[in-house]
């Protein structure tokens, strides 16, 4: 958890299932640097037109959609299609309208930049 931003984590919710999907709680990291906080979260077998994040009254949502593949005959089945939902509330400080997402191999990396106003800054002193 990131304490000086107050980005907080929303508990891990327990393993949902239904009759054909499984719902679950992406693993994630949060980091933070002098510019943005990172989130980055682990949804495999996710693409990116399956994934949905959102903003709202300071709440940051993903979800996703996993969906397995139904060539041929099934044989086995051990690959479950599921549903991937976390929620983060975000901490003030954050500039939303500027929020970035990448996701690559499985693994979705959110951009968060700090607003200029709570970046530290150098004051520059002049001589008098």
């Amino acid at each position: 958890m990131a304490r000086e931003t107050g980005l907080v984590k929303n508990e891990p919710q327990p393993l949902v299932q239904s009759e054909n999907r499984v719902t679950m709680t992406p693993a994630c990291d949060i980091y933070e640097n002098k510019d943005e906080v990172l989130l980055v979260a682990d949804l495999p077998g996710v693409a990116s037109n399956a994934l949905k994040i959102n903003v709202e009254n300071d709440e940051l949502t993903l979800e996703a959609r996993r969906d397995v593949p139904c060539e041929g005959s099934l044989l086995a089945s051990e690959f479950k299609a599921c549903d991937y939902r976390r929620s983060f509330v975000v901490p003030s400080g954050i500039d939303t309208s500027k929020i970035e997402a990448e996701l690559k191999a499985g693994v979705l990396t959110l951009h968060l930049p700090k607003s200029a106003d709570v970046k530290p800054r150098e004051i520059t002193v002049r001589a008098g």
